[in-house]
Formats: structure tokens, sequence, C-alpha cells
């Protein structure tokens, strides 16, 4: 079992291959955020995995640090379809 501080496993769409935790969501600044922020935007990754892990990672940061990711949130939203 995880401990308290471990998130559900991902990794960003960098070289880490850190898991998300509490203490990795408290390193990020306004810089990082906007930075994992201009590459979900930008949606140039090498796999759509890479950017599904970052978007795990944005969606991590807007939950335990909403603060940050408020500028951002357009990018985890999820609009509710209808497949008819």
């Amino acid at each position: 079992m995880p401990s308290d501080s471990t998130l559900p496993d991902s990794q960003a769409g960098q070289p880490s291959s850190e898991s998300i935790t509490l203490e990795r969501l408290a390193a990020f600044d306004e810089a990082a955020t906007a930075e994992l922020a201009q590459r979900l935007d930008d949606d140039d990754y090498p796999s759509p995995f890479a950017g599904l892990q970052d978007w795990h990672l944005m969606r991590a940061l807007a939950i335990h640090r909403p603060e940050l990711a408020r500028p951002y949130v357009h990018l985890v939203d999820q609009e509710p379809f209808d497949e008819e």
C-alpha cells in the first residue's frame, strides 16, 4: 500500500520517472507550473502516454496546489459530451 504522501503512480512527460508525491507537488512553483502548462498546450509529445502523464501531473496540482494550477485549469477540465 502506498504511503500517505504517494498519489496514484504516474510520471511527468519529462525525462523524470518520479511518481507524483505530495513532496513533488510541494516543490512546484509558478515557473515550473507554467512550463508544464506550456508542454500540455503545445501537445507535442513523443507518445500519447507522455502527454497523459503530464495531464495527470497538472490534475494533481489542480487538486493539491490549486493556487498554482488555477490559470491552467482549462487544460484539465473535461467537458461533458453527448454520444448521441
